[in-house]
């Protein structure tokens, strides 16, 4: 690829044409995410992926269970928003379109925390088997278990009326062409009841007469009662929604980390009326240029700017940082943020979706909608779990009976192998890890672009960072100067290269025209700008010629071997007219405070880390030499970076790279994974699977650790849901565990991964153990 980008007058010009062909959305090819309610486990999730990859229109198509969302890209000129959406209610489900303010509004039904009349029913339904069975364990044999014409009368109601959620889900399962955990329910419950019918019904002569002198003899198993079951399928279904109940609550608030950032967000605001007073008025009545007062205590409740008043803010759920920023007049203020003391009188810029807060939550919402690679084990388990564990429950039957002759206990073994098998433990397994480290990391100022992206974060063995803006504050300064054309002033050289390097975005750039703005040099015009990767920038200036800055080599000057010391741990940007050398600037930048910290961290944590920088070796070898990188490499073309990385991967390295400017851009594309630092180029942004939101470099640290700990946790999860099934089935089969015990235990299988991935939700970095000690000395103190 040529070396040159595009020029300014190019709309195109803030995204290489190498990182955009590997990255960008072509402008056949949108995206959109559905909100999807009905799904009971991973086998529905498979059934929506199922049906959408069908369709010529669709890309990829990527469903959470645990989020109940779904990912689609699509080809806008084929289909719509609206079709997709009714591709997928057809499927038996209610897809909603998840856009703009829809993660915004308020709504006064929560699904998640309905009243649960339905699951009251079924206990209220299973109490008097409760107190049966109480009995046959205390020695009251049957005496306290309902009359077999009652228990049938419950069994029915509950069957038939409160399970018919269970039908619905099963229906529509086989009718997409998968069959889901709800399908194993109901042939499991309907066998016990029919069969259970059938004993009744059959008992004695067969008359009505004769059924109801039975059931008051004693009941179930009294005189010459049959043995009936009602009560298993009764406490199966009773176990098994109320295990779907705790599990959506789990994934609905104590996985959600969407709703914790929503709730940042105040529901009334004070606003300034145009005789001046404040009034409180609805948050979603305010419009962008209000003006909104926000006091000691309160939350920000929009971006916007500081035009009164003075405070102290944190931004920690932004930036993951909980240091307090001084806000005074002229300061932007981030929706979310906390005011800890003061009083701020601000314009708003931006609300809803359009904050920065708001493009947090959607950035956590694709990314907590996406699927990891671990997750593909998962759902090609289940896609054939229902029809193989049919099988074994029909084998089992079979076999049973014939080896006891007893059709009854061969069902009750049939029936316990549909109950006990649990697709749901397989299909929560990596999502709900996923979301809680997710929303740890979102925690920590680390926007992870997908799951794939966290994924690869948690398996990297090195980490190749940039200098200048990364292991730097990125705000060098003009130490010392050097002219070669004694017939121009310094502050001459200087006005023309801030001329040109106004139009670049590296921080050696905005150093030079900070610096020209203080000493009141003006900007002239330029024209025909390029910038050369990895060199510098040049253009024209009418009356003057080509301008070039960048390089020694770069603008064709050959600086004295012996330079003051300065030089030598400085970084140089030349300039050159017409390829006729000017003069040289020599500028420095002091490392960010943490750097260290946050270097012996990677590397106490096993990281490899690499120094890899366009700056001259001295610079690069001075750099790496105070903080311990035994690794470093200067003169790097954005070429060289991503060649280098490159070579690592072939060695069997997984490489991560963390930097700032359009030249990291190539080197982020190639890295396994990637970093864009705080305040980043769109080009570098664009191109990292991760964004860091603050300016400390241990958000590398706490990215790596938090996606470390998240792997553990989905293997966790799929190793318990795997043993689960491994062990609970054949345990079924041999019979060592009745229908109601397999239920039980079915529902605290997808209990107990959810469990174990809000342990993710506790997960503390270095910084937040460094900070504990701190507080706790104070306190002591």
């Amino acid at each position: 690829m040529n070396d040159i980008t595009r020029t300014t007058n190019d709309k195109s010009y803030d995204v290489e044409t190498d990182v955009q062909s590997n990255t960008s959305l072509t402008p056949q090819r949108a995206h959109l995410q559905l909100a999807i309610d009905g799904m009971t486990c991973q086998a529905c999730a498979s059934r929506i992926e199922k049906v959408l990859n069908k369709k010529p229109s669709v890309y990829d198509v990527s469903v959470n269970f645990a989020g109940e969302t779904a990912n689609v890209d699509y080809d806008p000129t084929q289909t719509t928003p609206e079709q997709v959406t009714e591709w997928v209610n057809k499927t038996g489900f209610v897809a909603n379109l998840q856009v703009g303010e829809s993660l915004f509004e308020k709504t006064d039904k929560d699904t998640a925390t309905e009243y649960p009349w339905r699951l009251i029913g079924l206990w209220v339904c299973l109490i008097p088997f409760l107190v049966g069975m109480a009995g046959m364990l205390t020695g009251f044999g049957m005496a306290w278990m309902p009359a077999v014409w009652k228990q049938f009368l419950i069994a029915t109601i509950v069957q038939f009326g409160l399970a018919l959620p269970f039908y619905k889900s099963a229906w529509a399962s086989i009718r997409g062409g998968l069959a889901n955990m709800d399908v194993l329910v109901v042939i499991g419950t309907v066998t016990i009841w029919a069969y259970s019918t059938y004993l009744w019904l059959t008992h004695g002569d067969g008359t009505l007469n004769s059924l109801l002198q039975d059931a008051h003899m004693g009941g179930h198993g009294a005189g010459n009662s049959p043995a009936v079951y009602f009560e298993a399928g009764v406490m199966v279904i009773a176990f098994v929604r109320t295990g779907k109940y705790l599990e959506e609550r789990t994934k609905k608030h104590s996985l959600n980390s969407i709703d914790l950032l929503l709730s940042l967000t105040p529901d009334q605001v004070e606003q300034q009326q145009s005789n001046g007073d404040f009034h409180n008025v609805a948050l979603q009545d305010v419009q962008v240029g209000d003006i909104l007062r926000a006091k000691q205590g309160s939350r920000v409740a929009t971006d916007g700017m500081v035009i009164g008043g003075s405070g102290w803010c944190v931004e920690s759920h932004l930036t993951g940082e909980s240091v307090p920023l001084k806000k005074e007049e002229g300061d932007g203020l981030l929706a979310g943020a906390l005011v800890e003391n003061g009083s701020l009188l601000y314009r708003v810029s931006a609300k809803g979706s359009d904050t920065k807060l708001g493009d947090m939550v959607q950035a956590l919402s694709d990314a907590q909608g996406s699927k990891a690679n671990l997750a593909r084990l998962a759902d090609r388990v289940t896609a054939i779990f229902v029809p193989i564990v049919v099988t074994i429950a029909l084998v089992t039957f079979v076999v049973t009976w014939w080896l006891t002759g007893m059709v009854d206990t061969a069902l009750m073994h049939a029936v316990s192998v549909l109950v006990i098998a649990c697709p749901c433990a397989l299909g929560l397994a990596t999502p709900a890890a996923i979301m809680a480290g997710m929303g740890v990391a979102a925690r920590h100022g680390v926007w992870f672009k997908d799951a794939q992206s966290l994924e690869a974060a948690g398996d990297i063995d090195t980490v190749v960072l940039d200098k200048t803006g990364t292991l730097t504050i990125g705000k060098p300064t003009i130490v010392d100067h050097v002219m070669v054309d004694k017939s121009l002033a310094v502050d001459d050289v200087l006005q023309i290269a801030a001329s040109v390097e106004a139009h670049a975005s590296h921080p050696l750039a905005t150093a030079l025209v900070n610096t020209a703005k203080n000493r009141n040099l003006p900007l002239m015009n330029v024209t025909d700008i390029s910038v050369i990767k990895g060199a510098g920038i040049q253009a024209n200036i009418d009356g003057l010629g080509l301008i070039k800055v960048g390089t020694a080599e770069f603008a064709n000057l050959t600086l004295p071997k012996f330079m003051p010391k300065a030089w030598q741990v400085a970084s140089t940007v030349a300039v050159s007219i017409n390829d006729e050398p000017l003069g040289a600037f020599a500028l420095a930048d002091d490392l960010k405070a943490d750097t260290p910290q946050a270097i012996t961290a990677l590397q106490n944590a096993g990281i490899n880390v690499i120094l890899m920088s366009g700056d001259k070796q001295s610079v690069v070898d001075y750099v790496a030499g105070k903080l311990g990188i035994k690794a470093a490499y200067g003169k790097m073309s954005p070429r060289d970076k991503a060649s280098q990385i490159a070579k690592l991967q072939t060695a069997g390295h997984k490489v991560a790279m963390a930097g700032d400017g359009v030249n990291d851009a190539p080197a982020m594309a190639t890295a396994d994974a990637s970093f864009a630092m705080f305040e980043g180029t769109d080009v570098a942004q664009h191109s990292a699977s991760a964004r860091l939101m603050g300016e400390s470099l241990m958000h590398i640290d706490a990215a790596q650790k938090i996606a470390q700990a998240t792997l553990r946790n989905i293997k966790q999860n799929l190793f318990f849901a795997f043993i689960y099934n491994c062990i609970g089935i054949p345990l079924a089969a041999f019979g060592f565990l009745n229908p109601m015990i397999a239920a039980a235990a079915m529902a605290l299988s997808s209990i107990s991964v959810l469990m174990n991935a809000l342990r993710l939700t506790r997960f503390k970095t270095e910084i937040e153990l460094d900070n504990t000690v701190s507080n706790t000395n104070i306190k002591a103190e």
